[in-house]
């Protein structure tokens, strides 16, 4: 099987690690770039902790570029008090000798883009004013892009607010901007986001791992649980990486999604319409609300598949 090439546009954090270590080591996946931008931590620490964690992994040789530091129109709010202020849960790891490219992200995509001979795969594991900038700036790379894999969203709770998730809360304009784009999404929602998890006992035995990669899994995996008291913790943005290694884990419907931009109280919110059709096609006057696009929603989740994908690629 050949390797499917994909970019992976991330704000390293726990998760994002996470999901940087298991497409990594999986042999069925080909990183040809990462892209940073500023969400979990500040964009330089989000290039620091991107570059340490592919050191681990011995994925060094991964180009890495620093890209947007703030979102389009949005005030930036990280999420220290989730990760760590390090990013990574409090867990040091060694610094790698590797430096970013001097090239901006979205420049390194575009070039990128231009010179690729077929459509390509992004994984956006954070907010997505890199991947929206790129598309408002070229718009000529859009046809270059065969799905972007979006861990974003929510139907039902948020967890930034009562209704948004982190990612598309931190800037609604530029998902919008991503959404509306006509490019294939695959969106993966907080609902299925957290279903993903391990246990303690589990987590221990990565940790006690002799796999560099499986034992700082471990490690970060750890720090939530203690950091939270939870009895279990998700794998996070890692589960959007194996339900690419593991498509056929995952149900995905199509299904009309809009972001709310303005609402007092729904700023950020994925309003995903979920009516039967003999509903949906209702005219009703003023009141008739056509949304504006249709994208692939992973509504659920073969949560056994998906760890043993993770657990599977991540130690090889």
């Amino acid at each position: 099987m050949v390797p499917k090439k994909i970019y992976l546009d991330v704000d390293t954090g726990v998760d994002d690690a996470l999901a940087l270590l298991l497409a990594s080591r999986s042999p069925d996946l080909d990183i040809r770039g990462v892209t940073c931008v500023s969400g979990n931590v500040p964009v330089d620490l989000v290039v620091r902790n991107t570059l340490d964690v592919l050191e681990v992994a011995g994925a060094s040789h991964v180009p890495v570029a620093r890209g947007m530091d703030v979102p389009l129109l949005e005030t930036m709010v990280n999420a220290a008090e989730i990760h760590g202020k390090n990013g990574l849960g409090g867990i040091e790891i060694a610094q790698s000798v590797s430096e970013p490219l001097s090239v901006h992200a979205v420049e390194f995509l575009r070039r990128e883009l231009t010179d690729v001979s077929e459509p390509i795969t992004i994984v956006a594991l954070g907010p997505l004013t890199n991947i929206a900038t790129l598309i408002r700036a070229y718009p000529e790379v859009v046809s270059k892009i065969d799905e972007i894999v979006v861990m974003g969203g929510a139907i039902g709770p948020g967890n930034v607010t009562p209704t948004a998730e982190f990612n598309i809360r931190q800037d609604p304009e530029a998902a919008d901007i991503v959404f509306g784009s006509g490019i294939p999404i695959l969106l993966y929602i907080w609902d299925v986001f957290i279903k993903v998890a391990f246990v303690r006992s589990e987590i221990e035995s990565f940790s006690n791992s002799s796999n560099n990669s499986v034992a700082l899994a471990g490690n970060l995996l750890m720090s939530m649980l203690d950091r939270f008291g939870r009895p279990k913790t998700s794998i996070g943005d890692a589960g959007a990486v194996a339900c690419i290694l593991n498509a056929n884990a995952i149900t995905a419907k199509q299904l009309p999604v809009a972001v709310e931009l303005s609402g007092k109280y729904t700023r950020g919110q994925t309003v995903v319409d979920q009516r039967p059709p003999d509903l949906a096609d209702l005219e009703e006057g003023d009141l008739q609300v056509v949304m504006p696009n249709t994208i692939r929603v992973v509504v659920d989740v073969d949560v056994n598949g998906l760890r043993d994908t993770f657990v599977e690629h991540l130690g090889k």
